[in-house]
C-alpha cells in the first residue's frame, strides 16, 4: 500500500507540472501578444501594465502548491540599489518584476531575439549586455545602470549569468563588481532556494514553500576583491541554509 501511495503521489505530481507548464506557455503567450496593444505607452506605464505576467505566474504556481515567503525586507534601502540575486531557477526572474515593476534587469542580449519578448524588454528599459562584447559592453552596461539609478530605479543582477542547480555555486561575473564600484552602489545580496522546487530544465516540479532572503547591504567603498568575497560568501551561506530548510540534500 506503501509503494501505491508513493506512485500516486509521483503521478500527481506529474499531472499538476504538466498541467502548470501547459498553462505557464499558455499565459505568457497570451502576454506577449497582448502587450503588443500598448506598445506605444510611456516606459513607465508599459512597465506597469507588463506586470500583471508575473502576478499570473505566481497564481499559477498554486496549482502545483507553490507558496513563497520573503525574509529580510527591512535590509532594503529606501533608495535605489544593486541586487546581486541566486540565481537557481525561472523563479526569481519572475521575481523582481512582481516586486517592483521599476526594478531593471541586466540580462544577456540573446535574450533579445525572442521574438516580441525582446522588444518588450527594450521598451521596458531593461540592461541587455553582450557578454563577448568587452570592454565596450561592460561601459554600456554602467552607463545604462547609473542613468537608470539616477532616476530612482534599482538593478537586478545575477552573477553568475545563468541558473545553477540547488547545492551549486557559480563563479561571479565582474558586471556586478563593476556596477558597484564605478556608481559607488549599495549591494543588497540576495539568497533564494527556488532551485529545489523548480529546477532547472526539469518537467517536474515539487510543491512547498519557496524563500527569498535580502540580507544585509553591502556599503560602497570596498576594494573590489574583498567586495566580491564577501558577496560571494554572504550569499553562499544564506543558500546553504535555505536549501536545508527545503529539505535539499546534496548527498542524493
Amino acid at each position: 500500500m506503501d509503494k501505491l501511495k508513493v506512485l500516486d503521489r509521483h503521478k500527481m505530481k506529474y499531472i499538476r507540472s504538466g498541467l502548470f507548464n501547459f498553462l505557464f506557455f499558455c499565459w505568457t503567450a497570451l502576454v506577449v501578444l497582448l502587450l503588443w496593444t500598448a506598445i506605444f505607452l510611456s516606459p513607465t506605464k508599459f512597465r506597469s501594465v507588463i506586470s500583471i505576467w508575473p502576478k499570473g505566474c505566481f497564481a499559477l504556481l498554486k496549482i502545483i502548491g507553490i507558496t513563497f515567503e520573503i525574509r529580510g525586507l527591512e535590509n532594503i534601502p529606501k533608495f535605489p540599489v544593486l541586487f546581486a540575486v541566486k540565481h537557481q531557477s525561472v523563479w526569481e526572474t519572475i521575481f523582481f518584476l512582481w516586486h517592483h515593476k521599476d526594478n531593471a534587469y541586466v540580462m544577456k542580449s540573446e535574450l533579445s531575439r525572442i521574438p516580441f519578448w525582446g522588444w518588450y524588454m527594450k521598451k521596458s528599459g531593461h540592461i541587455l549586455i553582450d557578454r563577448t562584447g568587452g570592454t565596450k559592453s561592460m561601459r554600456n552596461m554602467i552607463k545604462k545602470s547609473r542613468l537608470f539609478m539616477d532616476n530612482g530605479r534599482s538593478i537586478v543582477i545575477f552573477p553568475e549569468g545563468t541558473r545553477i542547480p540547488s547545492g551549486q555555486m557559480g563563479d561571479f561575473h565582474p558586471g556586478v563588481a563593476a556596477i558597484y564600484t564605478q556608481l559607488n552602489a549599495t549591494v543588497v545580496p540576495v539568497a533564494v532556494n527556488s532551485g529545489f522546487f523548480w529546477p532547472r530544465r526539469k518537467f517536474t516540479k515539487k510543491p512547498g514553500n519557496i524563500i527569498i532572503e535580502f540580507l544585509l547591504p553591502i556599503e560602497p567603498g570596498i576594494d573590489r576583491k574583498p567586495f566580491m568575497l564577501q558577496l560571494h560568501n554572504q550569499i553562499k551561506l544564506a543558500t546553504q541554509q535555505l536549501e536545508k530548510e527545503a529539505g535539499f540534500n546534496s548527498r542524493k
